[in-house]
């Protein structure tokens, strides 16, 4: 049982403060997405810190187990907090979530499709994106506009 599932049995669906962490993994311009399978919307690979977690753990560990993917050389991309951060899920769960995104154009592995968390992976070019995960689009819109991005050396 993770850290969610134990206190969501301690506090119900009250609101719960999470830490989430992604990386914006690019290729060739394009920007690689997941067709999530709870929601029928893409979004970038990630997850909720685990307690002992550091950032970076959290967002290669979650990228690993969702997409197959080893991805080194993390760059801080952006710090997301706010009234966005707020979401309510369909069985009454509220959650407040702040996200912590990097971003890379470095990785290794086989690109898995389906997976327990997702229908399929895909890049995606700037202008041609499908239905993004609302909680995702400020800073998939921050890539796209290139607020933001990282020097890669």
């Amino acid at each position: 049982m993770n850290y969610i599932q134990k206190m969501r049995k301690l506090i119900g669906n009250e609101m719960l403060m999470t830490v989430g962490c992604g990386i914006i993994i690019e290729k060739d311009n394009q920007i690689l997405l997941q067709h999530r399978k709870d929601h029928d919307v893409w979004g970038i690979p990630g997850g909720v810190m685990e307690p002992g977690e550091t950032f970076y753990e959290t967002a290669m560990r979650e990228t690993l187990e969702e997409t197959g993917l080893k991805v080194e050389q993390l760059k801080l991309f952006g710090l997301y907090s706010g009234e966005e951060g707020f979401s309510q899920y369909q069985n009454g769960d509220k959650v407040f979530s702040v996200q912590i995104i990097f971003y890379s154009n470095c990785f290794s592995g086989e690109l898995l499709q389906s997976t327990e968390e997702s229908h399929e992976h895909r890049f995606f070019s700037r202008n041609n994106l499908p239905h993004l995960n609302s909680h995702q689009e400020r800073f998939i819109h921050d890539w796209v506009t290139r607020v933001n991005l990282p020097v890669i050396k």
